[in-house]
């Protein structure tokens, strides 16, 4: 069981097709002897997307229990005392998503 979640994800909008497309790294423990990370690689989404995708993937890692379909990320975290942060940065470059992989 992990303590702390950091999500730092970037998005870029494609203006040329009007969508959106994020990466993010999944930090679990973040400055912890038991750190470890994850990547999300460049994919479709906007807005608060990439929460759930991290949540997403952190159970299919076994991080977490598969819970039933209701339970949502900020729900799990506040039951389970954990601390979770979440960063988006705006307005970036698509190389700079490309880079996190």
């Amino acid at each position: 069981m992990f303590k702390t979640v950091d999500v730092t994800a970037r998005e870029w909008f494609d203006k040329v097709n009007g969508n959106s497309y994020f990466a993010a790294r999944v930090t679990l423990d973040f400055g912890m002897e038991t750190e470890r990370s994850y990547i999300l690689p460049f994919q479709y989404g906007y807005g608060d997307h990439y929460r759930d995708v991290a949540f997403k993937l952190l159970q299919e890692n076994g991080e977490i229990p598969q819970q039933p379909p209701m339970t949502s990320h900020w729900r799990y975290y506040d039951e389970n005392n954990v601390i979770a942060r979440h960063v988006k940065y705006e307005n970036c470059k698509k190389r700079e998503l490309l880079e996190l992989a």
